[in-house]
């Protein structure tokens, strides 16, 4: 029989879905008129076929509301270019409210931009939007890629929304390198596992991940100094519970969890996922 989830990419069906509910919920902390068509029936199928999938949906809309709120601040502080790694069914360029000069920039696996270009062929972006179909996996293409684009921004944020779980840390080391060596990428947003919460996230989906061979796997012990080696700094973290919380996404047994202070510096053993930002060592 068929996986449940074939590849990587269905991942990206499998998470519109819950963008999907969020938008039909008349208390919605954002809407994306676009995720159900997107997600399409093959969406709707995986989280079916997870059983309890939509008990874990607060993780995904607390992400999304986050990665939401960091792009918007960077472009009030004048940000103009957005670099949107691994683009998958992302939307932003369409449903938030972007000035037409921003240049976006999303960049995935052929297959995945070709998709996008056919879906959302006939709506009109915010901004100047940009897909470029490139497997990031590819060193060399990726270097040069980065390089054309750091000469043509000034001031740009990197995104990388659900992409650096699926990376061993050699894979997520070199990555950070390849992009402090262009100085106009400034900021660069991320979402990081704990050690301690990943068993937990295995226990919930990771036989799905393990059969589309593409497992969560990356929980640097040293949290979010662990780029520090590569010339970024972390300037602010936020818990994606704590966020499920204040958005009364939370069912009551975790909201108990959610009080809980969690430990200042690496997470180690503790369960804690989030969103966090870091600032280029080698900014203009």
């Amino acid at each position: 029989m068929e996986p449940v989830i074939r590849n990587i990419a269905d991942t990206a069906l499998w998470v519109a879905v819950y963008r999907a509910d969020e938008t039909d919920r008349p208390d919605a902390v954002f809407r994306d008129p676009f995720a159900r068509r997107l997600a399409a029936d093959r969406g709707q199928q995986i989280v079916d076929a997870m059983g309890d999938g939509k008990k874990n949906s607060w993780s995904f809309i607390a992400r999304t509301y986050l990665f939401d709120a960091f792009v918007m601040q960077h472009v009030r502080e004048g940000f103009d270019m957005v670099i949107n790694l691994a683009s998958g069914l992302d939307t932003r360029p369409y449903r938030l409210q972007l000035p037409p000069a921003l240049r976006w920039i999303d960049i995935d696996l052929p297959e995945m931009t070709g998709y996008m270009n056919d879906q959302m062929q006939h709506e009109k972006p915010a901004c100047k939007l940009e897909r470029i179909g490139l497997d990031l996996a590819d060193r060399k293409a990726r270097q040069v890629l980065f390089s054309k684009l750091g000469e043509s921004g000034k001031k740009v944020l990197v995104v990388a929304e659900g992409l650096m779980g699926y990376l061993d840390e050699p894979d997520a080391g070199t990555l950070a390198y390849d992009l402090s060596l262009q100085p106009s990428f400034e900021r660069w947003v991320l979402d990081l596992m704990s050690p301690g919460i990943l068993p937990l996230i295995n226990k919930e989906m990771g036989s799905l991940l393990e059969e589309a061979g593409s497992p969560l796997i990356f929980a640097p012990g040293e949290g979010e100094d662990f780029f520090r080696l590569f010339k970024w700094d972390p300037i602010q973290s936020t818990s994606k519970l704590k966020t499920a919380a204040e958005l009364n996404r939370l069912s009551p047994e975790l909201l108990v969890y959610a009080k809980q202070p969690e430990p200042v510096g690496p997470k180690g053993s503790f369960p804690w996922s989030g969103v966090c930002l870091f600032q280029n060592r080698v900014r203009k």
